[in-house]
C-alpha cells in the first residue's frame, strides 16, 4: 500500500520522475496539476489535492477561467497556490497564442483568430485589444486597450490610434471579445468600428478589421461589409 507521502511511492509512478522517464505526454491531468501544486495538504498528498482541484473544475479548460477568489474556495488552495495554477494556464494561453514566426504576415480573419482566439476565448470580461501590422501587413505587436465589464468595453479611437502612432504601425486590425458566446455585432460594436475606421482615414492608418471572439467562434466586421 502507497504511503500518503508521493516520495514513499515507487520512483515510477512518481510525476516528476515519470515526466523525466517518459515525457509529459504520459502524465495525466491530475498528475500534471500535482507537478504545480508541488505540497498537498495535511494527510493529503499533491496528487489528492489535485484531484479536488480538478474535478471542483470539471475540466481543465473551465479550472484555466478561475479567478484567486474562486480559487482559493477550494480546501487546501491558500494565495500562494491560485497564483501558481493561474499562472500556469497563462503561460499555456500565451503559448498557444504566440505566432511560428517573429513577424506574421496576416493575410485573412482566420489568421487574425488563429493568434487570438486562444487569448481571449475564456476571458470572463470582455477586452479590447489593437494589433499593430506594417507596411507588409506583418504583425508587429498587439496591445490591450482596456478590460471592461462582463458585457461593455468602452473605447475611444484616441487611445487606439495614440498606440498606433507611438508605435508607428502603418495599419491596425482590432479585436474583442463577448463573453456571453455570441460572435454577432451589437450596436455598439458597428458604431465603434465606424468611428476607428473614420479616425484612421483621417490619421492615415487604415483599420483593417475588426474581429470579434466568442469562445472559439469569431466574427469578422470587414466580411460583413461594415467597414
Amino acid at each position: 500500500m502507497r504511503g500518503n507521502s508521493v516520495k514513499e511511492w515507487p520512483s515510477g509512478e512518481r510525476p516528476r520522475e515519470k515526466l523525466l522517464g517518459k515525457g509529459p505526454s504520459a502524465l495525466t491531468e491530475v498528475e500534471l496539476l500535482a507537478l504545480v501544486l508541488r505540497t498537498g495538504t495535511g494527510n493529503s498528498t499533491a496528487l489528492d489535492l489535485a484531484r479536488e482541484v480538478l474535478s471542483s473544475g470539471r475540466s481543465l479548460r473551465v479550472l484555466g477561467t478561475r479567478t484567486p477568489g474562486e480559487l482559493m474556495r477550494i480546501r487546501g488552495i491558500g494565495p500562494a497556490k491560485a497564483v501558481e495554477l493561474i499562472a500556469a494556464f497563462e503561460i499555456g494561453r500565451r503559448a498557444q497564442a504566440e505566432p511560428d514566426e517573429e513577424w506574421p504576415i496576416i493575410h485573412s480573419p482566420e489568421d487574425v483568430a488563429r493568434y487570438m482566439v486562444p487569448l481571449l476565448r475564456d476571458r470572463t470580461n470582455e477586452v479590447f485589444f489593437v494589433l499593430l501590422l506594417d507596411s507588409k501587413n506583418a504583425l508587429r505587436s498587439k496591445v490591450e486597450i482596456t478590460s471592461g465589464t462582463l458585457n461593455a468595453s468602452l473605447v475611444h479611437p484616441r487611445e487606439v490610434y495614440k498606440v498606433a502612432i507611438d508605435q508607428r504601425a502603418a495599419s491596425i486590425i482590432v479585436v474583442h471579445n463577448h463573453p456571453s458566446g455570441n460572435p454577432d455585432p451589437s450596436r455598439e460594436d458597428t458604431e465603434v468600428t465606424r468611428q476607428l475606421a473614420e479616425a484612421g482615414r483621417i490619421v492615415g492608418i487604415p483599420l483593417h478589421d475588426h474581429l470579434i471572439v466568442a469562445g472559439d467562434r469569431f466574427t469578422s466586421l470587414a466580411e460583413k461589409g461594415l467597414l
